[in-house]
């Protein structure tokens, strides 16, 4: 098992296969990096190199008290890509890895980072505020904390029927993927997850959107109960200066495991172009 011992003490766990460029995936809330299977297996056959972390306090990382928000999750990506001396890398983030990819690239990736993909993301905020009318409440986030600190194991278990779509009329739903989700939010810490919420809605991520020169690749699903596109990609892409949105009409929040096949062909289009 391969982990990192990072500046604080806590041991990040990571998986690293192949050889060639590589490739960084970064999970959402709450999972590890299992959830990037299909894409780790299709880029490996590619011949690229993929390299999955979980996030501190969640999947198999040190569940620690403390560092649960973006700039410590940003720092503890740069350590990795440091001990792993990754160069000309790809970062992909879906959801709250998604805010961790473009923060990660704007404070670290200088030199390192070639394009980076935002899948399903929450960039640039997702909590409504005064700047952000269009925004979700806050109370649905407060009610998110409040069944993860009290109810998370059938919490997780509801979850998921929406994360996937599988709450739609007509949805083929896979009792596997959704068990799956469940394994891996809970083997994470349930204080990290409790206070991941405020980081993936909270954080503002325009001055990174901004900020970015390399090309960014904005995907997201039409239908995503979980993360608006429109309070999401549709304002990300236009801060960007090298970005290209692409939506699927239909799909759902969790698509690069329900819809694997497009989504995996459209990164490796952008990757090679």
């Amino acid at each position: 098992m391969s982990t990192l011992k990072l500046r604080d003490g806590a041991e990040m766990f990571y998986k690293d296969w192949g050889t060639g460029q590589p490739i960084v995936f970064h999970h959402g809330w709450p999972l590890s990096g299992d959830d990037w299977d299909n894409q780790m297996m299709f880029f490996l056959q590619k011949g690229f190199r993929v390299i999955a972390h979980d996030r501190r306090g969640h999947g198999r990382s040190s569940q620690t008290y403390q560092g649960h928000e973006m700039d410590t999750y940003a720092a503890d990506v740069a350590e990795l890509a440091e001990h792993l001396d990754l160069k000309d890398a790809i970062h992909i983030g879906h959801s709250t890895g998604g805010g961790e990819v473009i923060h990660y690239v704007n404070r670290h990736g200088k030199g390192r980072v070639a394009k980076a993909v935002l899948v399903s993301a929450v960039t640039p905020i997702m909590v409504q505020t005064e700047s952000n009318p269009e925004g979700v409440p806050m109370s649905v986030f407060d009610e998110i904390r409040l069944l993860t600190a009290t109810e998370r194991p059938q919490y997780f278990k509801d979850f998921s029927l929406a994360f996937y779509g599988y709450n739609r009329e007509g949805a083929v739903e896979k009792q596997g993927v959704r068990d799956n989700w469940w394994r891996q939010g809970m083997m994470g810490s349930v204080l990290a997850h409790y206070e991941c919420v405020q980081a993936f809605s909270a954080t503002d991520f325009t001055e990174d959107l901004k900020n970015v020169d390399i090309p960014v690749l904005v995907l997201h699903g039409e239908d995503d109960q979980i993360v608006p596109y429109q309070i999401t990609a549709l304002k990300a892409a236009k801060l960007l200066k090298n970005g290209t949105l692409i939506t699927y009409p239909g799909f759902p929040h969790g698509m690069p495991t329900t819809e694997a096949e497009t989504i995996n062909k459209d990164i490796l289009a952008f990757i090679t172009q």
